[in-house]
């Protein structure tokens, strides 16, 4: 009766609309028991768009998983590797575009990925989350502009503690985050050593990055920094030269394929 029905889509409407915070399913398509996949388990997760896949996020996650592995107890057999997605990252003008979704959804299965589908806009809740089925270590995949908006007080104003109540449960003992740079419009390069957070919170910062929870990716890919998801998806829409080299070739050989993201071809 429900041969048709496209789990990940029934997915994406079980957190739309309510009905669970956040569900997972794996490259084929079909949903998995978060215990089963998280429990004890250590756990690197990379959030992003993924609209679509582009060589940055390639590169962000293999960078961060090699500095993941190099941690004490670490290892393949025992890691969980999760591309999460929240409802906020899937809006578009305020409206969740389900075809869209399916796109990302299937290039993510294409190149073998677990993903989650959340409501958990912060990121502390989303640690909360991989806490209930793991006491074991937790990464966190992330580039500078979203670090800067961890930092951010107005996130937390509804907070009994506010921020620092976020950081308790977000900076835990278990926890790093892996931060892959961003390249600024006057060139510079921005790390963990010269961004910039919000002038009240900067001890803080400084205080979560001496004690190791921010660690940066120094093995980067340069030409990657000068790649942005939102110029890809115009370049693939009006077919122009040279998208295809921004992206995995697996990738860009499905979107043509299967006509993904406005794609109509030649």
């Amino acid at each position: 009766v429900f041969k048709n029905v496209d789990n990940r889509l029934m997915s994406l409407e079980l957190v739309k609309n309510g009905l669970t915070e956040a569900v997972m399913f794996g490259p084929d398509g079909n949903n998995l028991l978060p215990a089963v996949v998280l429990y004890d388990k250590n756990i690197l997760a990379l959030r992003g768009r993924f609209r679509p896949v582009t060589k940055v996020n390639e590169d962000m996650y293999l960078q961060s998983l090699k500095l993941f592995y190099k941690e004490k107890k670490v290892e393949k057999d025992n890691t969980a590797v999760i591309f999460e997605i929240t409802l906020t990252d899937l809006e578009n003008k305020g409206e969740i575009d389900e075809k869209d979704f399916i796109d990302r959804a299937k290039l993510l299965g294409l190149l073998g990925e677990t993903v989650l589908i959340s409501n958990y806009k912060e990121y502390y809740r989303l640690v909360e989350y991989f806490s209930r089925y793991t006491n074991k270590k937790i990464g966190l995949c992330m580039g500078v502009n979203n670090m800067i908006e961890v930092f951010d007080p107005k996130y937390y104003i509804k907070l009994s503690g506010g921020i620092l109540e976020a950081f308790g449960k977000l900076f835990f003992k278990k926890l790093k985050v892996y931060l892959y740079p961003v390249i600024s419009e006057d060139g510079e390069i921005i790390t963990s050593e010269n961004l910039k957070v919000h002038p009240r919170i900067k001890e803080l910062y400084k205080f979560s990055k001496f004690n190791g929870r921010v660690v940066d990716v120094k093995e980067y890919s340069s030409k990657s920094l000068k790649i942005h998801s939102e110029e890809v998806i115009e370049d693939i829409r009006t077919n122009s030269n040279g998208w295809e080299k921004m992206l995995p070739k697996s990738v860009a050989s499905m979107i043509k394929k299967q006509k993904l993201f406005g794609y109509k071809g030649n």
